[in-house]
């Protein structure tokens, strides 16, 4: 399979980290406005997750990853793009911007087979979140991935919606800050992103309540939720307060998840108890590790609280969903 990488940020660049292990899928292009030195030292050397082991160089033209070579473009419009003459199967588009069938729609007018957002989208586009709802990949050209806290919770919600049914629900993630907000303080459209990162708790809004309706059309109107950012660089906590139909003890729940993450979730759920702080999740590449220790239980009143490392769990998961595509 033939993949090219429209937007080498946070995410394409831990992207393309994870498919390094998927021998199958050749990345032959990646598409981005910065230049190819500076992107090729932030692909080499990371904050938050360490330098990459095997070697890494580039010349005008490419990048060259283990001993393998990337062309690189630097196009604003999609529209632009060879991806004909590159016979691409799959286009991982990771900008932030392109988040809709109409824009992304682009990708395949240049000539590529199918495009895979890495973000919330709009227009009718099929979210999908691995492990949960893969059963609606089909004849689709543009699927979504929706975002690394739906891929967080959804996988939660999915096994009390089909255990116990969901009357309603909130979700608070605190989230590890973000390139979208700023160092020091700043003009942006929201005026708490505004502030500086790494000073404050910084509350805001956050898609992944929203989109759980589009995974799990059952839960659609039922959530609802907002986010805490704090400052960290890299992963997140994801805290649901959830009115189920029926009533269960935190122990229940616990053997529950326990189960689905030894058998129809492995890899993607994980539960453990041991004491973690968020340092601890660095570098999981599970989509959501239940904390066994925080669950609680009044009646039908429950509370799940789940670890995700906001950057490396999400990225595996698109690696494994282009396989899939």
């Amino acid at each position: 399979m033939r993949v090219a990488i429209n937007g080498f940020g946070r995410i394409g660049r831990m992207t393309l980290r994870a498919l390094q292990d998927k021998p199958e899928i050749e990345v032959v292009a990646i598409n981005d406005l910065a230049d190819i030195s500076t992107l090729t030292h932030l692909f080499k050397y990371d904050t938050a997750h360490g330098r990459f082991e095997g070697p890494v160089n580039s010349d005008q033209d490419a990048l060259v990853i283990n001993g393998r070579r990337i062309q690189f473009f630097s196009e604003r419009g999609p529209e632009k793009l060879p991806w004909k003459d590159l016979a691409i199967d799959v286009v991982i588009e990771s900008t932030g911007h392109f988040t809709d069938k109409v824009s992304a729609q682009a990708h395949i007018d240049a000539g590529a087979q199918k495009v895979l957002i890495t973000a919330p989208a709009s227009g009718g586009v099929k979210t999908i979140v691995h492990g949960v709802n893969d059963d609606i990949i089909g004849g689709d050209q543009i699927y979504s991935t929706a975002s690394c806290t739906t891929g967080c919770i959804a996988p939660i919600l999915a096994i009390l919606e089909r255990e116990f049914g969901i009357e309603s629900g909130f979700m608070v993630t605190v989230h590890a800050f973000t390139a979208d907000q700023n160092l020091q303080d700043a003009p942006h459209k929201d005026l708490r992103r505004a502030r500086a990162a790494s000073y404050s708790i910084i509350p805001t809004t956050t898609g992944a309540a929203k989109a759980i309706g589009d995974v799990l059309p059952s839960l659609k109107g039922k959530m609802d939720g907002y986010s805490y950012r704090v400052p960290v660089i890299d992963a997140s906590i994801a805290d649901l307060s959830i009115n189920l139909k029926k009533e269960v003890t935190a122990a229940e729940l616990n053997d529950l998840f326990k189960s689905y993450a030894k058998g129809a979730m492995n890899g993607i759920l994980e539960y453990t108890e041991e004491p973690f702080v968020s340092a601890d999740i660095l570098g999981n590449t599970h989509s959501s590790i239940v904390d066994g220790s925080l669950t609680k239980a009044q009646g039908k009143l429950v509370k799940v609280v789940s670890w995700y490392d906001n950057e490396v769990g999400i990225s595996h998961r698109i690696a494994e969903l282009v396989s899939l595509l």
